[in-house]
C-alpha cells in the first residue's frame, strides 16, 4: 500500500522527467540546426552533445526510480 507522501514524490519525479525530456528534445533540435550550418562550431556541437548525453542519463535514472523492481 502506497502512502500519499510516496505518490506525491512519484508525481514530482514524473514532472521532473517530463521537463528533462523536453530539454533533451530541445537540445536535439539545437544540435540538428547547428549541424545544418555550412561550418558548424565543433566546440559548441560537442558541448551540446555532452549536455544531451547527461540529460539522457538523468532521464534513465528517474525512469528507473519510477519503475518498481520486478523480482524474477
Amino acid at each position: 500500500m502506497k502512502s500519499s507522501e510516496n505518490m506525491s514524490k512519484n508525481d514530482v519525479l514524473r514532472v521532473k522527467l517530463e521537463v528533462l525530456k523536453r530539454e533533451h528534445r530541445d537540445l536535439d533540435e539545437a544540435i540538428a540546426a547547428l549541424q545544418e550550418k555550412s561550418a558548424p562550431d565543433q566546440l559548441t556541437l560537442r558541448r551540446l552533445k555532452k549536455q544531451k548525453l547527461s540529460l539522457k542519463d538523468r532521464i534513465a535514472a528517474l525512469e528507473d526510480e519510477l519503475t518498481p523492481d520486478i523480482i524474477a
